[in-house]
């Protein structure tokens, strides 16, 4: 667990519920622990979140790693990063279960505990949550770590939500770098008013469907044609992929000097 800046006490604890972290929902919803609470080993996202409309916080690059991967997932329509557990709740299940529930290292004040991820995914079926937890595989060894694991999975599996567990190696590389390349490009690009954006984004797509060159020569004749500024098109191609109107698989990484066959569904456009 990660040291906090200060210690922890009821006082902090009482002062964190009314500024209202770990409540709400989408843009309004606010984590439970913000990085400037630790010293300098956390992460925030750049730029506003796809789903949510505002800046993300976590605690590990692996955590921001599985946020790129929901970002990417059409299912997800919520993302509540640090998300508190009742800690009445907590600490009867791990009373229950001769657990030592976690505490301050400095104060010994029982932590609220948290976990990574609290999702909300709508489909077809409809509408549901589920929790995950992100953590090292290494860390699957450790005894005190697996027991903190199991409040919470009791904890979740009380409240009929399904809990699991992402490491690493259920997180594919590839897919994260692609969506952390097309992420700041996803909402309007600066200095291009959205009307604008719209008629080149339509142009984007003719340039594609007729271009037999790579991504970069594409996006530079693109550039050279409407008289933009070099690296234009690109944000421009950046920002229909973001938004899945010019598909591809992510699952591989994109590089530029590729050809537009190679890594563009053309037959979807």
């Amino acid at each position: 667990m990660s040291k906090r800046k200060t210690e922890l006490t009821e006082k902090k604890i009482s002062e964190m519920q009314k500024e209202g972290r770990g409540s709400g929902n989408g843009e309004e919803y606010k984590p439970w622990i913000n990085i400037q609470d630790f010293p300098s080993n956390g992460l925030a996202t750049r730029g506003k979140g796809w789903k949510t409309n505002r800046i993300h916080q976590f605690l590990s690059k692996l955590e921001r790693d599985f946020y790129y991967v929901l970002e990417w997932n059409d299912s997800v329509v919520d993302i509540r990063e640090q998300y508190p557990l009742s800690r009445d709740d907590t600490w009867y299940i791990a009373t229950e279960k001769g657990i030592k529930h976690p505490t301050d290292p400095k104060s010994q004040i029982q932590i609220v505990m948290t976990t990574d991820f609290f999702i909300t995914l709508k489909d077809s079926k409809g509408t549901r949550h589920v929790a995950r937890t992100v953590k090292p595989s290494s860390d699957l060894e450790n005894q005190r770590t697996i027991e903190k694991f199991e409040i919470e999975r009791a904890y979740w599996e009380d409240r009929g939500i399904d809990w699991g567990i992402i490491t690493e190696k259920e997180i594919l590389k590839d897919m994260v770098e692609n969506v952390e390349w097309l992420h700041l490009s996803y909402f309007e690009i600066e200095d291009l008013p959205a009307s604008t954006l719209n008629t080149y984004a339509k142009q984007m797509k003719s340039f594609i469907k007729k271009n037999k060159t790579s991504i970069i020569e594409m996006v530079t004749e693109f550039d050279q044609t409407f008289q933009l500024e070099n690296g234009m098109g690109l944000e421009i191609l950046k920002h229909l992929i973001a938004r899945k109107e010019v598909p591809v698989d992510l699952t591989k990484k994109i590089f530029t000097h590729l050809w537009v066959e190679d890594v563009i569904k053309l037959d979807s456009i």
